[in-house]
């Protein structure tokens, strides 16, 4: 199939380029390279920089690699920036979505892959782990972004007959993490942990999260390409872990003796989380594979061999 990936050039977007071209699709990555890196794109996939809110330049592209699937990863996707300036997050993700969405209208493209997020999606729940069902309920404009492309992507699925997955990701995590444009903690800890600064942790650190590896989310990407059905899934671990957790199981993968500073808790961003992915595992045939200390020991070779 032909493909089209908006943010290939990105951290997940790169690894899902990877998982369809061995698989033998042909790939066009859209990129702006704000955080995305034009190093991560597979050789064999063709390249055009472009902003998803630049509707002239998408169309082009459009035009020219005529898609039969779209998989949209290109995206706004820090929440501290999103609590910052509500305005932008909203120009990317949703403005963004919209230019996306509309010409998967306009050239007939068959589906419309989309990574939401379900870290940020259910608020606090009251029943962990999360499933689909869950009420959305955003404590962040990253999250309410997210939530409302949803209903523009089934909007437009139903308007215009195009088919549609939803994957909604855990914290993704692993080799080629931006430590800077995309915020992970996993990643800021390893860039941290080499550079000999402390890594900060906001609150009390028993905040929880569900940390997914990015290899296990480029195969759900990859099995939602061939899916005959529409459907909306959880992309996690089902496994609460704290910063906590994370700063002491990086402790004992890298040997090293580190510093940890706490500092006051950030806006936005929810208590506990974790997903319920039985419907991914029902429908997708997909469950995570890559076990938390595996994927910190993988994640954390690559960072250290990024430096050396």
């Amino acid at each position: 199939m032909r493909i089209i990936v908006t943010g290939g050039a990105g951290f997940i977007g790169s690894w899902v380029c990877e998982a369809y071209i061995s698989e033998g699709h042909e790939i066009l990555v859209i990129d702006n390279l704000s955080t995305g890196s034009e190093d991560n794109i597979p050789p064999e996939a063709e390249f055009v920089e472009c902003d998803v809110r630049d509707l002239t330049g998408l169309e082009k592209a459009f035009r020219q690699f005529r898609p039969e699937v779209v998989n949209h990863h290109a995206a706004q996707i820090n929440v501290r920036d999103s609590v910052e300036n509500p305005s932008f997050d909203a120009d990317v993700n949703i403005g963004g979505s919209l230019n996306v969405l509309r010409l998967c209208a306009e050239k007939k493209t068959e589906k419309f892959i989309f990574s939401s997020t379900g870290g940020a999606l259910y608020g606090e729940p009251e029943k962990l782990p999360a499933d689909e069902s869950t009420p959305a309920l955003p404590l962040s404009p990253y999250g309410i972004s997210k939530l409302s492309t949803e209903h523009y992507v089934r909007y437009h699925s139903k308007s215009h007959g195009f088919g549609y997955v939803i994957l909604r990701y855990a914290n993704v995590y692993g080799e080629r993490q931006n430590p800077e444009g995309e915020a992970g903690v996993i990643g800021i800890f390893c860039e941290n942990i080499i550079s000999g600064k402390p890594c900060l942790i906001f609150g009390d650190g028993e905040q929880t999260r569900d940390y997914v590896h990015v290899s296990d989310v480029s195969r759900a990407n990859l099995l939602a390409a061939s899916l005959e059905e529409e459907g909306t899934f959880n992309i996690g671990t089902s496994v609460e872990s704290s910063v906590n957790d994370i700063a002491s199981i990086l402790g004992e993968v890298t040997k090293t003796e580190f510093e940890t500073v706490h500092e006051k808790e950030r806006p936005g961003e929810v208590r506990r989380i974790s997903l319920d992915c039985s419907l991914a595992a029902d429908r997708l045939g997909w469950s995570a594979q890559v076990a938390l200390r595996e994927g910190l020991f993988r994640t954390w070779n690559w960072f250290s061999q990024k430096r050396d």
